[in-house]
């Protein structure tokens, strides 16, 4: 199985930057795909960013030129650094991984969540 660790997140003003890591674990043989993802209360969770193998990005369209996505394939570890944050970033920010197993079976896994609260 894999496990997920994030780290990172906080209490911010507006216009502050973070930045979020996770960490994988387990038998992992290789990453399709590495992401983040929120949800703010009352909200449906939406994609913020991911990194595909082969390194291309995509960033949901609130976030394009704000948030960065990098990975460190080597350690299990991707971040995202947060810049220019606004109140409407509040919310539980997830990890996800899409992984291969060394036995060849695929998965999707998510941390536990940590929350962004950004003040105006």
């Amino acid at each position: 199985q894999v496990q997920l660790a994030e780290s990172g997140g906080g209490l911010v003003q507006a216009g502050g930057s973070l930045t979020l890591s996770c960490v994988a674990s387990g038998n992992i043989f290789r990453f399709t795909s590495m992401g983040w993802y929120r949800q703010a209360p009352g909200k449906a969770q939406e994609l913020v960013a991911v990194i595909m193998r082969g390194d291309s990005t995509n960033y949901s369209d609130s976030v394009k030129g704000r948030f960065t996505i990098s990975q460190n394939t080597a350690r299990n570890t991707w971040y995202l650094r947060m810049d220019d944050l606004k109140p409407e970033d509040t919310a539980v920010y997830y990890c996800n991984a899409d992984v291969m197993l060394m036995d060849g079976a695929t998965g999707d896994y998510w941390g536990q969540g940590t929350q962004v609260t950004v003040s105006s």
